[in-house]
């Protein structure tokens, strides 16, 4: 069954520790949001308390997909660029699918939702994302429309003499 999205649902005690989980699950199943496993929830509480600081000030947004049973199983935030030479495009960050559900589709249906939602912004003409090499991921999200427009060898250090390189990847909505 497809998953049932949402942009800027509210914000529940059980939507903001669902999210948690995601994130902590992501993580822990070398999800590249961030950490490196093993995370606990109480290391990643404060990142997501800065997501959403930034939601309740208005400068990121938050979309996330439903399963069956009512839980998170994927999010992304969308944020937007603060420098005014730059507010025709927004960043994509913490793209996750809950590991349980990888390979059903639900990546592709997440950065589908989130260009459906990013094009109903006004302004909007593109989204730009990062995504850390060593997964092959700029492979995924070349293959949902994203084309790579940067790369900065060994910038993300997982481990020592673990060095990956920073992809910026761009899908244009025009």
């Amino acid at each position: 069954m497809p998953l049932t999205f949402a942009l800027d649902p509210a914000m529940t005690p059980a939507l903001r520790d669902g999210v948690l989980d995601l994130w902590t699950d992501v993580s822990n199943a070398g999800g590249s949001v961030g950490f490196v496993p093993p995370v606990t929830r109480e290391e990643i509480r404060p990142e997501l308390v800065k997501h959403l600081a930034a939601m309740t000030e208005g400068r990121t947004r938050l979309l996330v997909g439903h399963d069956d049973d009512g839980q998170v199983a994927a999010t992304a935030f969308v944020t937007f660029n603060t420098h005014r030479l730059m507010k025709h495009w927004v960043w994509l960050y913490k793209v996750m699918v809950h590991p349980r559900h990888q390979g059903k589709g639900y990546g592709r249906d997440l950065l589908a939702a989130a260009a459906d939602a990013v094009r109903g912004l006004e302004g909007i003409e593109a989204i730009r994302l990062t995504c850390r090499g060593g997964h092959g991921l700029e492979h995924f999200y070349g293959s949902c429309g994203y084309k790579e427009v940067g790369r900065v060898p060994g910038a993300i250090r997982v481990a020592p003499d673990d060095d990956r390189d920073d992809i910026v990847m761009l899908l244009p909505l025009g």
